[in-house]
């Protein structure tokens, strides 16, 4: 018999914020002054060299 409810759920998208917010948690965590702008750059992988929308 299928039962409904037993069913995987899995966004990719939706795991890989999951996964950048709990990398920021972490590093704030773990510093004991603020992140600066470049810090939380380099932990979400932005690139600064990479030209901006707009």
């Amino acid at each position: 018999m299928h039962d409904q409810f037993d069913v995987t759920l899995e966004d990719a998208d939706l795991l890989g914020e999951v996964e950048l917010t709990t990398n920021l948690i972490i590093a704030a965590s773990e510093s004991d002054d603020h992140l600066s702008e470049g810090q939380i750059d380099e932990i979400l992988g932005v690139d600064p060299d990479a030209p901006t929308a707009g």
